[in-house]
């Protein structure tokens, strides 16, 4: 009888995954110290929650990913995807939605909340992993590939614009599409997607003041500085201000009362202000490293589904945390979307660790 041989997982993307965890708790611990202060909170109250809420159930579902077969999910994919949208529609629920901010896009359980989008995001690529694989060659064509597509996307994309939360709809529109691409769709279909998705943001930003005044933002960084334009301006202020090496870890001033949501969207702001543009580097520098690795573990896969699963995996968060980056930077228009592993939010960073166990899963194909 032959000796069992244990199939191991990529030791660079765990290594990469676990570097940018450590990093984003040290980051938010910085980065929490103005709010708690404000707050007359302990100094711990922020990275204290997202160790127990995110890092403690993340890991659960990282583990339970990483030995659970990725061609097992194929065939709950549908489930997994109609369970999101009931999940997320669960928002209008009354009692059980909590608005803030003129959004409802959370869940209140009484002593846990979270939000059901991301869970979304994740049911949308699974599902549509799965979809483009048992398509094969016909997602080329108009009424196999693009008109579906379409009306995936367009199901998801509405309870999106309903709550109203068009970043997260950005992810996941941007993630599809090179998804789309990545399984098999027609340069021309994209295109044609491209032109559908920017009439649609058109009419978006016409109905919502504030939406234009984000884009106005962005074409004149002097736009109301000290209105639609300060979150925008003080985010610059604290990049600008960390030069090549930074003030040094937990000096920055902005993150005191200046800079808007220094646990959220703008908290790589604080970074970049604390460690400098060197430091700012690092930290785009590993979630290129994320990329690369998974895009490696994707390609190599032995079957379609686990190719573009992996891919779709990757996209999520190297699409989300390019956004919020160039956001912040000053690159694109800010959309109050978090930085993945660094912004506080729990569910966030659950889902996260969900998708790098899948890809670790894959990975012990390759």
């Amino acid at each position: 009888m032959g000796a069992q041989i244990k199939v191991k997982t990529d030791p660079i993307f765990k290594g990469i995954v676990a570097t940018l965890l450590i990093t984003g708790f040290f980051i938010l611990a910085s980065a929490s110290i103005g709010i708690t202060t404000s707050m007359k909170a302990p100094p711990y109250y922020f990275i204290l929650r997202q160790i127990t809420m995110g890092g403690a159930a993340g890991l659960i579902l990282f583990i339970f990913a990483a030995k659970f077969s990725y061609k097992k999910w194929k065939t709950w994919a549908l489930a997994v995807f109609l369970g999101s949208i009931l999940l997320t529609s669960a928002v209008w629920i009354p009692g059980l939605g909590l608005k803030a901010g003129g959004a409802l896009r959370w869940i209140d359980l009484g002593l846990l909340s979270f939000q059901p989008s991301e869970f979304l995001k994740f049911g949308f690529i699974l599902y549509l992993s799965a979809w483009f694989s048992s398509r094969g060659g016909r997602i080329s064509s108009l009424k196999n590939g693009l008109i579906p597509f379409l009306i995936i996307t367009g199901v998801a994309s509405s309870l999106l614009v309903l709550q109203p939360d068009i970043g997260t709809l950005g992810v996941l529109a941007i993630s599809g599409l090179f998804l789309f691409l990545v399984a098999g769709g027609k340069f021309t279909h994209v295109l044609i997607l491209i032109l559908i998705g920017l009439i649609f943001l058109g009419i978006l930003i016409s109905l919502e003041p504030y939406r234009f005044d984000r884009l106005a933002v962005f074409r004149n960084s002097e736009y109301d500085p000290q209105g639609a334009g300060y979150q925008a301006r003080q985010a610059l202020i604290a990049i600008g201000s960390g030069g090549i090496w930074g003030r040094g870890f937990g000096m920055s001033r902005q993150k005191f009362q200046y800079l808007p949501e220094p646990v959220g969207d703008s908290i790589f702001a604080v970074a970049a202000e604390e460690f400098g543009f060197i430091g700012a580097s690092l930290i785009i520098f590993l979630f290129m490293l994320l990329a690369w690795r998974g895009f490696y573990i994707s390609r190599f896969a032995p079957d379609s589904f686990g190719k573009l699963l992996g891919s779709g995996m990757v996209l999520l968060i190297i699409i989300q945390s390019m956004i919020n980056i160039s956001a912040l930077s000053g690159l694109a228009p800010l959309t109050g979307i978090p930085l993945v592993f660094i912004s506080q939010g729990g569910s966030s960073l659950a889902v996260t660790l969900l998708e790098a166990g899948i890809l670790l899963n894959i990975s012990k194909t390759t």
